[in-house]
């Protein structure tokens, strides 16, 4: 579903992505963990067209978006990026709409779907996220789990094949961040392919099929949960180690 190759990205000739390359299949759920500054979220954003890379090969869908640096033009770009679904670590939405414009907009301009169909959708997915009463309300009615909720819902209802989070729950206090887990919980057992860059080491290893450990720009243990987590690394990394 999706493939990165060889990724590099600098920022003011410091390398942030230092030949990145990683693989994820449809249905899995793959959780990217690391220490802040380790390119986590860089590598999201650029496997997500926010960010443009300086090398490497990034294909959705078996599709390529950049070859060897060189990106396919952006009419080609847009209508890849759809395939892909981004929640940011700050919900990013509209603060002059309500939750159901939020989640609706986006349908009628981008799909094109009727006003009738994007509402009926956007209820559903409000259903899905637990936030069925809130459609009138607007962001700032809302606590920070409850908008992030929405964000989760506003990324689903333009029906991307990979749905990507960044870092979702770093802005809430500890009960928030178990309301967005679970609905999160619930996406992998719907089978969704998703990437989910997180802190909640608890969460990686309880959800994620693989779990990729980055570190200094580049990916230093990749595996199954419990293989990464018993390695020296991320036992050093999360306190467990000698």
């Amino acid at each position: 579903m999706l493939n990165a190759v060889n990724l590099k990205k600098s920022f003011d000739g410091l390398g942030v992505l230092r030949g990145i390359s990683l693989r994820v299949n449809q249905g899995e759920v793959v959780a990217i963990i690391g220490r802040s500054g380790s390119g986590k979220s860089t590598l999201l954003r650029c496997m997500n067209n926010l960010e443009k890379v300086d090398g490497g090969t990034i294909e959705i869908d078996g599709q390529a978006l950049v070859q060897n640096g060189a990106y396919v033009p952006v009419k080609q770009q847009r209508q890849l990026c759809l395939k892909m679904g981004y929640v940011f670590q700050n919900f990013n939405l509209f603060p002059h709409m309500s939750v159901l414009r939020n989640l609706t907009e986006a349908q009628r301009c981008v799909l094109g779907r009727k006003k009738e169909e994007a509402e009926r959708y956007a209820r559903e997915l409000l259903k899905k996220v637990g936030l069925a009463d809130k459609e009138a309300a607007y962001p700032c009615q809302l606590s920070g789990g409850q908008q992030q909720r929405v964000a989760i819902a506003r990324a689903l209802a333009l029906d991307p094949e990979i749905l990507c989070f960044d870092e979702p729950t770093s802005a809430l206090d500890p009960l928030l961040t178990q309301e967005v887990l679970s609905v999160i919980r619930s996406l992998s057992k719907e089978k969704r392919t998703m990437v989910v860059v997180t802190h909640e080491m608890n969460f990686a290893r309880e959800v994620a099929d693989r779990v990729v450990f980055m570190e200094d720009g580049v990916i230093v243990a990749e595996g199954a949960p419990d293989a990464v987590f018993s390695s020296d690394k991320v036992k050093a990394f999360i306190g467990l180690g000698d």
